[in-house]
């Protein structure tokens, strides 16, 4: 019973560092796509993207172990850290395997873990049990669990992986496994995206917008998201393949929790990246 209450206890902690902010909104950075896409650019500069994030000040930076334990020491307590337990790979798209454990998050001094899911697909079963069980080790530690779940398994392509319907159907799948904050995709606009964090009981986060083509676009998914109702985003590519990642992740911020509008957003970014010029 004392252990049950300490974890509580521990989680409560934990996500009070994650979002610590009285609007609850939480803006989540992602380095871990070496294994799953590939090193791509800005993940071989490793070292300088992270630092270039955290000089930002977002509510945390998600990667694998390997990473965390060579290149976040100088960030440690100025940024929460969230480990990834699970990873697909440019071999075995449709699948998250588990590369990592609840034990190992702790030893790292992480804020929280993530594990990703993908439904739709013929291992759906073996990836919601999978999910299960990170979630049931996660919560006997304290640990918050953040699962990045998507609608794309081979039952589920196109278009319709950006549904009300399946991104409904996944984001709840993590929900009702006991998830702390789901990562998901955004159907496309506020008035559907609100109808996903309506049926959700949990935090609901989107993931970078593929159909995005310009800052401005993200910008106002961004807006669009934080008005839905949900709580934050989670960007990996859009940000650490941006000319100034600092710059973009402080206006993102401001956007997030200090509710800026896009016009506003877009005069923040450029005189922010028009200052550095000048230095």
């Amino acid at each position: 019973m004392k252990r049950g209450l300490f974890s509580m206890l521990g989680k409560e902690v934990r996500l009070g560092r994650l979002i610590p902010n009285a609007d609850g909104h939480y803006f989540g950075l992602t380095v871990d796509h070496a294994i799953a896409r590939g090193v791509m650019p800005g993940l071989d500069t490793i070292g300088a993207t992270i630092a270039k994030m955290a000089a930002g000040g977002p509510n945390a930076i998600t990667m694998h172990k390997g990473i965390a334990e060579k290149c976040f020491a100088p960030y440690a307590g100025k940024v929460p850290l969230v480990l990834k337990l699970t990873t697909f790979g440019v071999y075995h798209f449709e699948e998250d395997v588990q590369v990592a454990d609840v034990d190992e998050a702790v030893c790292l001094g992480a804020d929280a873990v993530s594990t990703g899911c993908i439904v739709g697909g013929d291992n759906q079963d073996q990836q919601l049990a999978q999910l299960g069980r990170l979630s049931r080790d996660a919560a006997k530690v304290g640990m918050p669990i953040i699962c990045h779940i998507y609608p794309r398994g081979n039952h589920i392509t196109g278009a319709e992986q950006y549904s009300v319907e399946n991104v409904t159907y996944a984001a709840r799948a993590a929900a009702e496994l006991g998830i702390d904050l789901v990562k998901t995709n955004y159907t496309g606009d506020p008035e559907s995206f609100a109808r996903v964090v309506q049926a959700v009981p949990t935090r609901v986060a989107i993931a970078g917008g593929t159909k995005c083509k310009t800052v401005r676009d993200y910008l106002q998914m961004t807006r669009d998201v934080i008005d839905a109702g949900a709580a934050g985003v989670t960007y990996g590519r859009f940000v650490f393949q941006y000319r100034d990642v600092t710059a973009l992740v402080k206006t993102l911020g401001q956007v997030i929790h200090k509710g800026l509008s896009v016009k506003e957003a877009t005069e923040l970014l450029e005189q922010l990246e028009q200052n550095k010029n000048k230095e």
